[in-house]
Formats: structure tokens, sequence, C-alpha cells
């Protein structure tokens, strides 16, 4: 494989996966509507087409214009997306869907690809762009790739859990950075043992180039940090990176209806465990940065950046009248 077309390509995942493609050797052409900025912008090893990929005739010109031996779909939010670009992409030598860890319905621990109950989705959830039917959208892209790849089309699909690193727009890390970096106490949701498997965006870039390389059509492949971590083990990581220290309130679904708050109102807080098998991308030579270090260049970059992620989470204010009940007791 020589060239490669991404859709999307500019903001988070795409991103670090341009620049992984770039790493080794590949023509890289970004499809996408032009409406943020381009970090690769007058890097002519970055060809740009510009169109919305809800386009079909965008997309054939993207086709016809690149001609691309590997398709990696970054931005499919709907089921009919995922239809279209497979429908035009069909003969290349690999389609790569970004799905999520969000498709799994059942909350088996570890999520396996070839086990773990996929998420149903009605036909008004397929154009339903709320974050409730996330997860049904995504499982539904899974299953047309699945589809298409009995039909012969080599498409496969990559599920991450919640991905962070530089440049992740959502913020929801930068928030719990934040925090350490600036308050002497940080409000904690439950006792800081809740597991949500996480992975660091370049693992993310990597994984779906092997995927595409070594991959078998018709599979959909877990990628996610090897080490999950509990939430008072991200404290601790980014307290490290940061040189510091972090004291915690520990805190009970009653303790925060005094502020008004519960605990899902706190970024990366969910009560069930999250976490899924990776063993088989794996196999294809996957390894994950480890967590320490995958952190300390998380952390560098979003307060270099100025992200703060306050609107991800309860207000300070919110927070600092719940300490200063939790002071008198």
């Amino acid at each position: 494989m020589d060239s490669a077309l991404v859709v999307g390509g500019t903001r988070f995942i795409g991103r670090h996966l341009v620049e992984e493609l770039l790493a080794h050797d590949y023509r890289v052409t970004t499809f996408n509507r032009g409406k943020h900025d381009d970090p690769f912008e007058g890097d002519d090893r970055v060809h740009h087409v510009q169109g919305d990929r809800t386009d079909r005739k965008a997309l054939l010109t993207a086709k016809r214009e690149v001609e691309p031996d590997v398709v990696f779909d970054c931005v499919a939010y709907e089921p009919r997306e995922v239809e279209h670009a497979i429908d035009i992409f069909g003969g290349v030598d690999a389609y790569v869907y970004v799905s999520s860890g969000a498709a799994y319905a059942d909350e088996d621990v570890p999520k396996r690809e070839d086990e773990t109950t996929l998420e149903s989705c009605t036909a008004e959830q397929a154009t339903d762009d709320s974050p409730e039917t996330y997860g049904p959208r995504k499982a539904a892209g899974d299953r047309i790739v699945f589809e298409a790849a009995e039909r012969g089309v080599n498409a496969m699909s990559v599920r991450p859990p919640v991905v962070y690193g530089p440049h992740d727009y959502t913020e929801r890390l930068a928030y719990w950075v934040h925090r350490v970096a600036e308050y002497d106490e940080v409000v904690v949701p439950g006792d800081g043992t809740n597991l949500w498997q996480r992975v660091y965006v370049e693992d993310v870039a990597r994984g779906m180039r092997l995927v595409a390389e070594e991959g078998e059509p018709g599979e959909a492949y877990n990628v996610g940090d090897r080490n999950a971590v509990t939430l008072d083990r991200m404290l601790d990581l980014i307290a490290d990176a940061l040189g510091t220290d972090v004291e915690r309130a520990y805190t009970s679904p009653r303790e925060l209806e005094v502020a008004g708050l519960d605990p899902e109102d706190f970024p990366l807080y969910r009560d069930y465990p999250h976490l899924l098998d990776t063993s088989k991308v794996e196999a294809l030579g996957y390894e994950s940065t480890p967590v320490a270090e995958a952190m300390e260049r998380t952390v560098e970059a979003h307060r270099e950046n100025g992200r703060t992620g306050e609107e991800e989470g309860p207000d300070r204010e919110d927070e600092q009248r719940l300490l200063d009940v939790l002071d008198t007791l």
C-alpha cells in the first residue's frame, strides 16, 4: 500500500493518523470540508481534497483524484455514511472504519470483539446525532463493514475506548489536568476506583495502520491502552507529570447532591468498568505507549495549549461549596 485517503485528518485522531502514515512513507490525501485549521497546510507531502463526506459526488471526486490503496474513515457517524463510503471505495486494498468501544451493548469485562454483543440500532437512532445514540450508530456501521466483507470488500473496523492525547478537542482529560494543576484539593466522584479504559491517540493511529496492513476483512479490532487505570491512578499520573501532589475529596452520590451534582457530571467517570480485550490487535504487532509516558505528553500539550476542560465538568464554585460542607463534617 502506497496511497492513503484519510476522511477527516485535521483535528485529533485523523491528524495523528496522517503523521503516522507519513512516518511510514505513505502518500497521504485528506478529505474534509475545510472548516477547521489544517495542520498540514503548506506540507507538500499531504494533498487535500475539499468536500463533504455526506455528498456522494464529492466522495467520487476524491476517489477519481486520489485512487487510494487504503481509505481510513475517521468521521463516519451515521450508518448511511459507512454504506456510501464502502459503495464508492469498495475496490481498495483496505477500508478501515473507526468505530468505538461504545458499540458494545453488554457489560462484559473485558469486552471481546467476537463475543460481546453489539448495540442494536433503530432507523430513528441511525439518523439521530445525540450522544445517547452514538454507540448504536457505531455498531450499525460495524455491521455494514461485516456485510461488505462477506461480499468481498476488504473492510475492517477499529474500536477504541476514550481517546486522549495532544490536540484532544473534547477536553475531558484536560478538565482533570486543570483541576490538579490549579487547586489544592480535587473533588472525586465515588472512591476513585472506577475503571474506564482509555487509549493514547498515537496508539490509535498506529493500530489503524496495522489493521489496514495486516488485518483480516470483516474483523473488528479493539485498540486500547494495555494497562487500564482507575480514576485515582489517573490523578496520580497527572500529578507526577506536573511535578506536584493532589489531595482528593472522595464523595458519595448523597454528598454530591449537596451541591446539586451527580457522579456522571464529572468527565471520565463511569460506574461500571469498561475494559476492552486488546489481544487481537496485539497479534498484528500492536503495542501501546506506557501510560505514564503517554500521560506526560498529554499533560504537557494541554498546558501549552491552554486547554482547561472547564466546560466539561462541574463549576469550581459548586465543588468549593461541597468542599466547605465536607470540612464541617
